[in-house]
């Protein structure tokens, strides 16, 4: 059955660049390509295509692929890939059938047979064709021709016939049923044979003239076959720019097709210029006549064969401009159908077209992607544009919602040289499109005109992470540029900065904005390398990401620290802000982020934002975290369309989408095949997402259709794994060296269409990928052969990969024949020999050794006295007549030519002839010491410096003895020997050197260039005064270097040494073990950073207090002294535990604590008396108790949910029971009893029912009658006071309420062994009704699915008393609540049915778009697996307007409920309301009547929600 594809639409990778075959297409229309290492597949006709699958299983790139065009066996492919292996796949069911791996070398073609439905043939570089009988699994190898195969090509009209071409223009013909006889050699071209093409039927002779055809030479090795009058015609295309038509029948060429050359680009072509050409030919099938190829710049043309005269050809889209191609085309195939024949093409310009080959017109085109998509940004004005910023140095804008042409893609490249890295469209400005690049370029893109880029005058040094518009800061904020402009354009880098572009002015230096934040924050120290920034929407606030881990939150316009987000440890990759149209207030103050861990936090900052402290604050709690991921977190989004939904995308291949509100994950998309870099949700498609990623493809997929719940577990590591199969390590046991060719073959091997892709979202993601320039990969020769490697290469070096062509020669020698039959008799007589060689090689060792001579430095004149006796006799006879005739003759000049050596013992003019030959000759052999001799014995010092100068031959000799001819001459001969010694990169010796001329900011700068810190600071600390500026800058770039390489201890010294006592803090901490940051809060306070001190201690402490290291966790504060708040907190939270052990809610595992003892006083007393002997904290101290109150109470927990972790809710109860303590100390009491309310409250938040009973009966030991007491103390209550005295005596009466129900059943008992077990969460209970409404049980699903009422004994009623102690009932039975709970029931069912209907509608008409009829249910499944079912509580009407007005009613009724009654939570009233009539239907009379009459009152009136309209049946029958 075929595979279901995940996606909607798809962009595909590239088609592979010059493969002679690397695309097809079946009878049926499926169209299929190589892309990078798999097949995509698309699905086409005349008007549309559909990418319907991809086939998936070669590690390196496909270089070939060809259908089975045997009737019956269109569904049947096969394809080769530079991994060596040739795979058989069934289309339809997208899986492999069959594959072998019997090629030695590269393939560089393939075909299928025609004729033999099971026949498959490649090719390789040593000129290996293999024939592959897939059903029987047999192979035979042939080697026709030891030549580079570009191209084969089976005969359609003889099933043993095989046409090759060759790299050298050869072309052979052979046959396979022969042992690979040649049949015809056919030579006539020069150059390489890029394509070879069959005319499918049998012709007659072509009618042609004589200067028309062309007699090649042909070398035959066989008679050609009679068709019955009829001939076979082959089609060539060639580099040489011409395409022959050959007759394989006679063996000769019969037609020579010269390519035109075509007017483009405004411009014609420069024949004497060789352009860089791909020549494919297609004989179409429906047209024997007549052959389309490629030409230079990409056109298509369409030749006539019987067409006289010189222009044979037709050019293809000519009727339109822009129809073709704009670069080389590679690969043609074709399709005939009933009305017409379709030709499809590829081309470097990474479209795919569709043309008519009736009419020449093109009737469609796929763009596709050439690297890593590294960023996705729709516009917020034209909603359905979307810019995809791609590797391969382009951009495109995707018009998504276009009906008729589904991929209407524009392309944007001029003026990019790098990696497209960030995108982000102008708010206001439609046509506005600024883009950030690899090299560090910001620029901004006008998309409607064709114009190049506006390029900012300021560079990155590195990555551009993010780009975002956002308000003006100073100083564009001051005066006219005020006015002048709204928004700006921020841009973060991989160094760490960010800058404000002036974006009608980019030609002006950008302003960093790290300026700004010092100045309004008075900040000293150095800040954190930023890595992220985004604006809240409303512009008012900027959220800040730094490579620690921290987020800054800053108050615009002048960039106010607000506060400091310290959750993340690792570098910020994504943040993002939560729209501000939502429908629940705090939404909108909601700030997603994302790191290098797998976790992702969400905080809630409405109060920070509200109201703003006076002071920067630290935050150490989420509002939630979403864990589920298992790598780095390079993405989010939040959904447009709901509150509090999220997709985040990570390096463990998967989308995640998440119910922020709700705290649970949605689905999952695995749609991808590699790494997730960008993702974006659907402006206009609440069911849409966007995702691209490293396998080159951006996709579209719906949240509906996804069948995952989470991420796969354990799914790491995607990019080791990539890295291992991409290629194979050999096992070697030398490393030697590579010549040039080896290695660009080698680097040439992994080019993926120009693009060599390692990953990306920070700086090791996208600096350190080997993303080529497109220009750059074009200009290599994509065609070296194995002839380039040198055949005594024995192993590449590990750096370059393996490559199965190298030859191993020395290997090779010990396998030849007759090595394996050595007897014993031999090794005993080898292994005698050797003892007798060590014997001998000792003996030498003994002797002494006797010192060669050295080297005359006259070698010319001392040869001369080796002569001949009559030649020496004759040497004297001439000096004698020169000394005393003064006879000289021209062929006898003593101290050069053949009288060279006479010069010795002439006049000083002789010898200094001698000197300058015997210098020539020194210098032509490379002896330049004694050249200088010679230079300096005639007294010529200057002369030997120049030479040495020149020739980089100066010596520690040449320089010391320089300073004889001046100081000035001395110091330029150090300068020139420094450049020497630099050179030779001897820079310390060269250092030393700048020192003896006074320069010691050019020596410390030169051993900084090579990163020679060490020896740098100790030069500087050695020469220059302490408080120079340079040694605090060579302490930082050392501290940079080694924080980047993780040598944290080191870098922290580094920034000690240089008063950067911050960021040596910072560094320590981004270890985040214990041990580090106990060390980076210790050396905090000693260095006077007491709020970083602080933070860090607290960091560690929570460490240490979820591992339950109570005493590791007060050791840590007690060291600061000012968190005794936190102490408290710590100290409570012990007995807390100690108390809930009792319960057996909980189970102290850890033996770390204090031995603390609990006696029977009640918990509040207990925990007063320990703060008082532990900490003397006391409530006499006034001043004291109010800094704590203020101390604590500054620090904020995010709101519970039912999956918050328990050890994690116990600490925030913690706090809050600490704050009710100092609040009772402080006889505060009306502060006291809200703060109850929200312990209370957080336990029912969180679901657990059995933890909010035991801390009501901690906090409020005699229940009501506690809060009756506490209330007796206030002096004069508010309103606000009496509310929350009110809520929290409901919550007490509520849980009196379920233990009366459950008593004297066991239920009790049992569920808290289920708790302690774990087999079920406290959360977990509800009320459940039967089919009929006329039962209702209490069901708590345990870890087997199964209820805990199959595991009890059935509910009975307890009935003694049971009347008389239902008094307190009456509190929860409160109509206003009733009103309020059910009126935020109401809006919630009414938002959920508006949601669904939109969806609904939407799908409806993409369905009605698609010709189908839709016949969903909207109620049920168009909301998708993992929505609600949606609400049926709305009556008739239920149309958009009525729906809305009834929304807008209830809003109403909201807003005349009083403020003190919604800020208070309280019971579920309708809930408490079925509890008591049931119990009074279990028990007659158990139940008050005008009790149980009140609470039908109650049901009657407000029990018009579908969660409560099926339970109120039974009652009201």
């Amino acid at each position: 059955m075929k595979l279901t594809k995940m996606h909607e639409r798809l962009l595909p990778p590239s088609p592979n660049w010059y493969c002679s075959r690397c695309c097809d297409v079946n009878p049926k229309g499926l169209l299929g390509f190589g892309g990078k290492n798999s097949v995509y597949l698309l699905s086409v006709t005349a008007t549309s295509l559909v990418v319907s699958g991809e086939l998936k299983g070669h590690t390196e790139r496909v270089s070939g692929f060809a259908f089975c065009h045997y009737p019956g066996q269109d569904d049947i492919c096969a394809s080769c890939s530079d991994d060596g292996t040739v795979k058989i796949w069934d289309s339809y069911k997208q899986i492999k059938l069959k594959e072998h791996k019997n090629h030695q070398s590269t393939i560089t073609a393939l075909h299928w047979s025609p004729l033999v439905k099971d026949l498959v043939v490649s090719g390789d570089e040593k000129g290996i064709v293999i024939c592959y009988w897939y059903n029987r699994n047999d192979t035979q190898c042939f080697f026709p021709e030891p030549r580079n195969i570009f191209c084969l090509s089976c005969s359609p009209h003889n099933e043993n016939h095989i046409a090759v071409g060759y790299k050298d223009g050869m072309i052979v013909i052979i046959d396979i049923s022969k042992k690979s006889e040649v049949i015809h050699r056919l030579r006539g071209h020069d150059d390489e044979i890029h394509s070879l093409a069959w005319c499918h039927q049998p012709l007659e002779e072509f009618y042609v003239r004589h200067d028309e055809v062309l007699e090649s030479e042909v070398a035959s090795g066989g008679n050609g076959v009679d068709l019955a009058g009829k001939e076979c015609y082959l089609a060539s295309g060639s580099k040489d720019q011409t395409v022959r038509v050959w007759s394989t029948t006679r063996g000769k060429g019969v037609m020579t097709l010269k390519l035109p050359f075509l007017k483009r680009r405004g411009a014609s072509v420069d024949p004497s210029v060789k352009e860089r050409l791909w020549l494919t030919v297609h004989w179409c099938k429906g047209r024997s006549t007549q052959i389309v190829s490629s030409c230079f710049g990409g056109e298509l043309i369409l030749w006539d064969l019987t067409k006289s005269g010189k222009q044979k050809w037709t050019l293809f889209g000519s009727s339109v401009d822009g129809q073709n191609h704009t670069r080389i085309a590679f690969n043609l195939c074709s399709i005939l159908t009933e009305d017409r024949e379709l030709i499809f093409s590829t081309s470097m310009d990474r479209d795919v077209k569709c043309w008519d080959l009736s009419t020449l017109d093109c009737c469609w085109t796929v763009p596709s992607l050439g690297g890593f998509v590294y960023c996705l940004n729709f516009s917020p004005l034209d909603t359905g544009s979307l810019a995809v910023g791609v590797g391969d140095n382009m951009i495109r804008t995707w018009n998504t919602l276009t009906i008729q042409n589904r991929y209407d893609t524009k392309i944007f490249w001029q003026g990019i040289k790098s990696k497209v890295t960030a995108l982000a469209w102008h708010p206001l400005k439609e046509n506005w499109l600024a883009f950030g690049t690899d090299d560090g370029k910001v620029g901004i893109f006008d998309t409607y005109s064709n114009r190049p880029p506006q390029i900012s005058a300021s560079y990155h040094r590195k990555t551009v992470y993010t780009l975002a518009w956002g308000p003006p800061v100073p100083p564009l904020s001051f005066g006219g540029e005020r006015e002048k402009q709204s928004l700006t354009l921020y841009s973060c880098a991989g160094e760490g900065t960010i800058f404000q572009h002036n974006a009608w002015k980019l030609t002006e230096e950008a302003t960093d904005i790290d300026k700004v934040i010092r100045e309004t924050n008075g900040i000293k120290h150095k800040l954190q390398a930023h890595s992220d920034l985004n604006w809240k929407p409303d512009g008012k606030i900027l959220a800040v990401g730094n490579e620690d881990g921290s987020i800054e939150i800053f108050q615009a316009l002048d960039l106010k620290l607000l506060c400091s987000i310290q959750q993340h440890h690792k570098i910020i990759n994504a943040l993002c802000w939560h729209h501000d149209h939502a429908s629940q207030e705090d939404a909108s103050y909601l700030l997603a982020s994302g790191s290098n861990n797998a976790i992702i936090y969400v905080h809630n900052l409405k109060n920070l934002i509200v109201t703003p402290p006076d002071t920067p604050i630290t935050m150490m709690e989420p509002y939630r975290t979403l864990i589920g991921h298992t790598a780095k977190i390079t993405g989010l989004s939040w959904s447009p369309h709901h509150d509090g939904r999220l997709v985040s995308v990570c390096y463990d291949g998967t989308a995640q989408v998440w119910d922020v509100m709700k705290d649970e994950p949605l689905c999952n998309y695995r749609g991808h095949k590699g790494r997730l870099l960008c993702v974006q949700w659907s402006p206009v498609d609440p069911d849409v997402i966007w995702t691209g990623g490293d396998d080159f493809t951006v996709q579209e997929w719906r949240v509906s259709k996804q069948e995952h719940l989470k991420p796969p577990k354990g799914k790491k590591g995607i990019e080791l794994e990539k890295k291992r199969t991409s290629q194979a390590k050999p096992k070697a046991r030398k490393k030697k060296k590579t010549s040039v060719k080896e290695c660009d073959k080698q680097e040439g091997s992994d080019v993926v269409n120009g693009d060599v892709e390692s990953c990306s979202t920070r700086t090791e993601d996208i600096a350190s990928g080997a993303d080529e320039d497109e220009e750059e990969a074009e200009k290599k020769d994509p065609h070296l052969t194995v002839d380039s490697f040198p055949t005594q290469t024995k192993v590449l070096p590990k750096d370059i990969g393996y490559h199965r062509d190298v030859q191993v020669t020395a290997a090779s020698e010990k396998n030849k024949p007759g090595v394996k039959s050595w007897s014993a008799k031999c090794d005993s007589v080898k292994e005698e020999k050797k003892r007798e060689k060590q014997g001998c090689l000792l003996s030498e060792m003994q002797m002494p050794v006797k010192k060669k001579k050295a080297r005359s430095i006259l070698p010319l004149s001392t040869c001369m006295d080796h002569k001949s006796k009559e030649e020496q006799l004759q040497d004297c006879l001439t000096l004698a007549t020169v000394q005393h005739s003064g006879e000289l003759s021209s062929q006898c000049i003593p101290g050069s030519g053949a009288h060279i050596h006479l010069g010795l013992f002439e006049k000083r003019d002789a010898l200094y002839k001698m000197f300058d030959e015997e210098g020539r000759s020194h210098i032509e052999g490379g002896h330049f010491d004694s050249l200088f001799y010679l230079l300096l014995w005639k007294g010529d010092l200057a002369g030997a410096l120049q030479i040495a100068t020149e020739k980089g031959e100066l010596t520690d000799h040449l320089v010391a003895i320089s300073s004889m001819a001046g100081y000035q001459v001395w110091a330029r001969t150090v300068e020139a020997f420094v450049k020497q010694l630099c050179f030779q990169e001897q820079f310390v010796k060269a250092a030393s050197y700048l020192l003896s001329v006074h320069k010691v900011y050019e020596a410390i700068d030169l051993l900084k260039s090579q990163q020679l810190y060490r020896e740098a600071i100790a030069l500087a600390k050695s020469r220059l005064p302490s408080e120079d500026p340079a040694l605090k800058d060579l302490y930082i770039s050392w501290a940079l270097v080694l924080e980047r390489d993780g040598h944290y201890a080191a870098a922290a010294k580094c920034y000690l040494a240089s008063d950067s006592t911050y960021e040596a803090v910072k560094v320590i901490a981004k270890k985040s073990d214990a041990m580090s940051l106990r060390t980076a809060a210790e050396i905090a306070r000693v260095v006077g950073e007491s709020d970083l001190s602080h933070t860090l201690s607290l960091r560690i402490a929570k460490e240490m207090l979820l591992d339950e290291d109570w005493l590791g966790a007060q050791d840590v504060l007690r060291a600061q002294g000012n968190l005794l708040g936190h102490q408290l907190i710590f100290a409570t939270n012990e007995l807390f535990y100690i108390f809930l052990e009792t319960t057996k809610l909980v189970k102290r595992s850890s033996t770390s604590a204090y031995s603390w003892t609990v006696g029977h006083d009640p918990f509040i007393e207990t925990v007063i008396k320990l703060w008082e002997t532990e900490f003397n904290v006391s409530s006499k101290d006034c001043d004291k108790m109010h800094l704590l109150y203020q101390q604590l109470k500054s620090v904020e927990n995010p709101p519970a949910s039912v999956n918050v972790p328990f050890k994690q809710l116990l600490f925030h109860l913690s706090h809050d029971i600490t704050v009710i303590i100092v609040s009772f100390l402080r006889s505060s009491w009306s502060e006291m009893i809200s703060d109850i309310l929200g312990v209370v409250n957080r336990c029912s938040e969180a679901g657990n029912y059995c933890l909010m009973r035991e801390v009501c009966k901690l906090l409020l030991p005699k229940g009501i009658d506690s809060i009756l007491s506490i209330k007796d103390m206030l002096d004069s209550p508010d309103v606000d006071t009496l509310a929350a005295s009110h809520s929290l005596e409901a919550f007490v009466a509520y849980i009196q309420l379920y233990e009366m129900w459950w008593k004297g059943s066991g239920t009790e008992l049992q569920f808290e062994m289920d708790v302690q077990r774990g087999s079920i969460d406290a959360g977990e209970i509800e009320l459940v009704y039967d089919e009929s409404g006329d039962h209702i049980i209490e069901n708590s699903t345990n870890g087997n699915g199964t209820t805990s009422d199959e595991c009890s004994p059935k509910k009975e009623l307890c009935h003694s008393k049971q009347e008389s102690s239902l008094s307190f009932c009456r509190n929860l039975l409160s109509e206003t609540h009733a009103a309020l709970q059910t009126t935020q029931h109401l809006i919630k069912e009414i938002q959920e049915k508006l949601s669904s209907m939109v969806h609904f509608h939407m799908r409806a008409a993409e369905s009605k778009k698609n010709g189908e009829l839709c016949r969903e249910n909207p109620e049920t499944d168009l909301t998708g697996p993992t929505e609600a079912p949606v609400a049926q509580s709305i009556e008739e009407p239920e149309s958009l307007p009525s729906l809305i007005a009834l929304l807008s009613e209830y809003n109403k009724t909201l807003t005349h409920i009083p403020d003190h009654i919604k800020r208070n939570s309280f019971p579920d009233v309708l809930e408490c309301c079925l509890i008591l009539l049931y119990m009074e239907r279990s028990v007659p009379s158990s139940v008050p009547e005008d009790l149980a009459e009140q609470a039908r009152s109650l049901i009657r009136k407000y029990g018009t929600t579908v969660t409560y309209k099926k339970a109120c049946r039974s009652f009201f029958n």
